[in-house]
């Protein structure tokens, strides 16, 4: 007889560990709603009403450094985005923004760097001390996907002392959002995971329903033991990262620090952050990259 979604609902009511047959029946339902309810029972017995929000401030690694004087002070983390060529170009890229900011800096994906390290650990690691030494607190991206050894990226990562902010997910392939949660899960076991970002990076070339997406974040939610499942309001938008918070997620990454746009203070992002949140029945909460609240 095939487990119902009232049986794993008691059973997440009391704090029970969850089946791989509960997981297969959480992922094939279509009744998304019941799944949303779920999700966000596991999310507030975590973290209640609490939703924090991370502001950053974007660098192009291709930006001319010399063009690049200032960003907003309301930045939390000033986050290097792009493919770098070598060790070197990183480095500079790194130490010349470490110089002009008392800030946090991130940067860089685990998976481009694991490629150019061509998957040893040892190197990875020795590039990232490398790094770190340059000022790079985090690495920004560690793709699940594309990790050919996810575990011992990211230990080598964490043996260097430039951890992975965030797991993420470049694409859910043709297996589905469950396989990818299986991926996901030895790093969870290993201890290696405090947030997940389980909403794809890599655009589809067919316009997205949200369906998909919103069913991910409830499974990470209620499958992952980690303290945080994040979206990225910069990527996704506005109401697909509303809609995920009522999805189980807690964490919104990559917020705009710029407090003031032409059309007013209102409609500037750190208002329209925090109307949202609250538009979903839950309190914004600003915080810093290393999650310590501002406000």
């Amino acid at each position: 007889m095939s487990v119902s979604l009232d049986d794993i609902g008691a059973r997440i009511t009391d704090g029970a560990q969850l089946t791989g047959e509960d997981a297969r029946a959480l992922s094939s339902t279509y009744d998304i709603v019941s799944l949303g309810m779920m999700a966000d029972e596991v999310r507030r017995r975590r973290h209640g009403r609490q939703t924090t929000f991370l502001r950053v401030a974007e660098v192009p690694v291709d930006a001319p450094m010399t063009d690049i004087t200032s960003w907003p002070a309301a930045a939390s983390e000033i986050r290097l985005v792009g493919r770098v060529a070598d060790l070197e170009q990183a480095r500079a890229l790194v130490a010349s923004l470490a110089s002009r900011t008392g800030g946090t800096v991130s940067g860089f994906s685990l998976g481009d760097i694991a490629l150019a390290c061509d998957g040893d650990a040892s190197r990875v690691e020795q590039w990232l001390r490398t790094l770190g030494a340059a000022g790079l607190a985090t690495i920004a991206e560690a793709p699940i996907d594309l990790l050919s050894d996810p575990i011992a990226m990211v230990r080598a990562a964490e043996a260097a002392g430039v951890p992975a902010a965030r797991i993420t997910v470049d694409a859910h392939g043709t297996d589905g959002v469950l396989a990818t949660i299986e991926r996901l899960q030895p790093l969870v076991s290993a201890g290696l995971v405090s947030t997940v970002a389980p909403l794809p990076r890599r655009p589809t070339a067919e316009p997205t329903t949200g369906y998909t997406d919103v069913k991910a974040v409830a499974l990470a939610r209620i499958l992952l033991d980690v303290p945080h499942v994040q979206v990225d309001w910069s990527l996704h938008g506005p109401k697909l990262a509303q809609v995920a918070l009522t999805f189980g997620a807690d964490d919104v990454d990559n917020v705009s620090p710029l407090d003031e746009i032409a059309e007013g203070r209102r409609r500037a992002p750190l208002e329209e952050i925090r109307r949202n949140i609250r538009a979903a029945s839950l309190d914004p909460v600003e915080r810093d990259a290393r999650f310590a609240v501002l406000e």
